[in-house]
């Protein structure tokens, strides 16, 4: 039986492909356009050169997508090496060029001679629409990260006293905002019609925001240049901001009720501090499928809660946070670990003992997270909910 391997090169409009065999002669070399019918013709190409062909992409998902699927629906085992894996393998190989071509070649090479590459699956319609809400609602909180900055920056620079006095991560400042943002503006309205003015708009705490902006505009009198043209974009920002917050809820609404229609959504929020939104984020960054990991530990790794080993020489002992892992998966687990520690008492004296040790708050967190991932990986294999541990006899 000949063995060969196939490496892609994923792309937007085209991938390459490479097929080596074991001795690793180059066997084919192919640009394909990532069309469906393309694909196929490539996928009956490079099997005609081998018994068993073992195939290696450098994305998983995304541009990607078509190809995964369709490997996966003719029978093929796809397996996935990142990108990075790849940059840091080149290398190794002649020539100091960079083609889809070469990077095709050590896709393949590197798939014949590593046996800790993880395989791909496709993904079904639940979890795919996951992945995609998601990641859509990461693009709208960076977003307004960005816009929440930008409008920091600008009325900082007309009105600095009113914006060290403002939350805008609150719905009210922004209201505010979207009518008045020059000190001499906030004056001449006065507190009383301030607060009638965002009453109507269905700002909260009216009463104390106006006092607050009309406290603020009276330690400044001096317009600085630029203040009616920065008053505009703050205007604009402030009615970016308040969309942006709408779309968020409309889309943490979609997501929960998509996580809601999981088999393993009753069993992931049944752990402590995990709600339907960082179990949609657990469910999109590891498919909800714990074979694809073998035990915990691989989990913990993945998630960059394993510290890895950096000794040499003499250094032993010398643990560092692994560079390659998923940040998001690690977000998960952080966050509600923290949310853990005030809603589970078990969580709470794991947070309590470590702090007790010498420990610092985000070092007995991470330890608490990484704590928290065997449980939660054991009751996914096992296919139970979280059950808290009864308080011996004589706790009161």
């Amino acid at each position: 039986m000949s063995r060969i391997w196939a490496g892609i090169d994923a792309g937007k409009g085209h991938h390459h492909c490479v097929v080596i065999n074991g001795e690793g002669d180059k066997l084919l070399s192919r640009r394909v356009m990532n069309d469906e019918s393309e694909l196929l013709n490539l996928l009956a190409d490079v099997l005609e050169l081998g018994d068993e062909v073992t195939w290696a992409i450098d994305l998983p998902d995304g541009y990607a997508s078509l190809v995964i699927t369709l490997l996966v629906s003719h029978g093929q085992r796809p397996f996935y090496i990142p990108g990075r894996a790849v940059n840091r393998a080149s290398g190794s190989y002649r020539g100091e060029g960079k083609t889809d071509a070469r990077d095709a070649l050590i896709i393949a090479d590197q798939a014949r001679m590593r046996r800790d590459l993880s395989p791909l699956r496709a993904a079904d319609e639940a979890m795919a629409e996951l992945k995609l809400l998601t990641a859509r609602r990461t693009d709208l909180v960076c977003d307004r990260t960005r816009a929440s900055n930008r409008l920091r920056g600008l009325l900082a620079s007309i009105f600095p006293a009113l914006e060290r006095e403002l939350n805008l991560a609150n719905r009210g400042p922004l209201i505010l905002l979207t009518g008045y943002q020059t000190p001499g503006a906030i004056r001449r309205l006065g507190a009383g019609r301030l607060e009638k003015w965002l009453r109507g708009r269905g700002a909260r705490w009216s009463a104390a925001l106006a006092r607050t902006a009309v406290d603020a505009a009276g330690r400044q009198h001096t317009a600085v240049p630029g203040e009616q043209a920065a008053a505009r974009l703050v205007q604009a920002l402030a009615v970016e901001l308040l969309d942006l917050d709408r779309k968020i809820v409309e889309l943490d609404e979609e997501i929960a009720k998509a996580f809601r229609s999981h088999p393993h959504a009753e069993i992931v929020t049944s752990m402590p501090g995990i709600g339907p939104l960082l179990g949609a984020e657990f469910l999109a960054a590891t498919g909800g499928d714990m074979s694809l990991f073998g035990s915990a530990d691989r989990l913990a790794t993945y998630a960059g809660l394993a510290p890895t080993p950096h000794d040499s020489g003499r250094v032993s002992g010398n643990l560092h946070r692994p560079t390659r892992y998923h940040r998001g998966l690690q977000r998960v687990f952080y966050m509600s670990a923290m949310s853990s520690i005030h809603f589970c008492p078990e969580s709470r004296r794991f947070y309590q003992r470590k702090r007790a040790e010498g420990k610092r708050h985000t070092q007995a967190v991470l330890a608490l997270a990484r704590r928290r991932v065997n449980v939660l990986w054991a009751l996914l294999r096992d296919g139970r909910c979280f059950e808290p541990a009864q308080p011996s006899a004589g706790t009161p």
